[in-house]
């Protein structure tokens, strides 16, 4: 008998966004995984139209499968609470857009899927609807009662995140030893566990610019991130750091680690997107599942025109595939 696929729930995202499209256009693919849809389906089969793909969407009956053809895939429905118009952002589908994750997220815990794929949310139409939000991968930690960390992964490069979604100003008070330590921990553990890496080597950036410049840019290096370090390193872990974030990048640099450790978001993914925009994947780390997502937004622009570049749900899907081949 041929292998299970492996069932991927696959969130709609925005409904007014472009994330139906994406997943239509998924759908479309050759990808040898079993897609479970999960978000409105008329929604979805709109999407489709206006792409021109013809998909076939069957409910979901929780069996695994050893085949899928292309422009077919399942779906659980969940109805938006108003129809969706492309390119118009309304609050009161934002409960639907949370109801999508969390019904994702529980499937997964449950063994109901191997993994998950999600597409793009609006955070801000969220939260005007009186929904605190801050992203996916906060989400996904409090629904799982877990510690997790950001991991976005472009070919030659992965950056992970000791801050995800802070103000600026704020980031300073939240990188502290503990917290470094809690998040080195999970990602040198899910490099093992995720990515077959049997010694991850991590470079780890400074939070000042020239990493403090011994203590003359701001003393967190000395006093926060290297102490951080070298605790970890008496267990075993290979770290470089704490480096100039502008140097750290370099290509005869990045040849050199496995993965790289920003101190807050702006400061390691510009860099990731600038290489790899379209190609890289968003990987939330320390979950007891695997989750993967797109790279980009929205792009309100771009619903309903049937141009969505449909190439980083569809890298997320491949990677999705291989950490759940790994079985870890």
């Amino acid at each position: 008998m041929s292998a299970w696929l492996p069932r991927l729930a696959v969130t709609l995202g925005e409904p007014a966004g472009i994330g139906p499209e994406i997943v239509a256009a998924l759908a479309a693919s050759p990808l040898a995984a079993d897609l479970i849809a999960i978000g409105d389906r008329d929604v979805l089969a709109r999407a489709a139209a206006a792409r021109g793909i013809a998909l076939a969407i069957d409910a979901d009956d929780g069996q695994w499968r050893t085949e899928r053809a292309p422009n077919t895939l399942r779906s659980i429905h969940v109805p938006a609470r108003v129809p969706a118009t492309p390119g118009r952002l309304d609050v009161r589908n934002a409960p639907y857009v949370v109801d999508t994750l969390a019904r994702a997220a529980d499937g997964c815990l449950e063994g109901e899927f191997d993994g998950v794929v999600t597409a793009p949310v609006h955070k801000g139409v969220i939260n005007d609807a009186g929904v605190p939000f801050t992203g996916h991968t906060e989400f996904f930690a409090e629904r799982a009662r877990c510690d997790v960390a950001m991991l976005l992964v472009a070919p030659g490069l992965r950056v992970a995140l000791a801050t995800t979604h802070l103000p600026l100003a704020e980031v300073p008070a939240a990188v502290t030893p503990a917290a470094l330590v809690r998040i080195l921990r999970i990602v040198y553990n899910d490099l093992r566990r995720r990515f077959g890496i049997d010694a991850p080597r991590i470079a780890v950036l400074g939070l000042n610019p020239h990493a403090g410049e011994g203590g003359h840019l701001g003393r967190e290096e000395i006093d926060v991130i290297s102490p951080a370090l070298a605790a970890l390193r008496r267990e075993g872990m290979e770290l470089d750091g704490p480096l100039s974030a502008d140097t750290a990048f370099v290509p005869e640099k990045r040849a050199l680690y496995d993965a790289y450790l920003a101190m807050y978001h702006d400061q390691g993914l510009p860099v990731l997107k600038a290489l790899g925009f379209g190609d890289s994947v968003n990987v939330t780390l320390g979950l007891p599942f695997v989750r993967t997502s797109v790279d980009h937004g929205t792009a309100l622009d771009l619903a309903g025109t049937g141009r969505a570049d449909a190439a980083s749900v569809i890298a997320a899907a491949q990677l999705a595939i291989e950490l759940v081949a790994r079985g870890a």
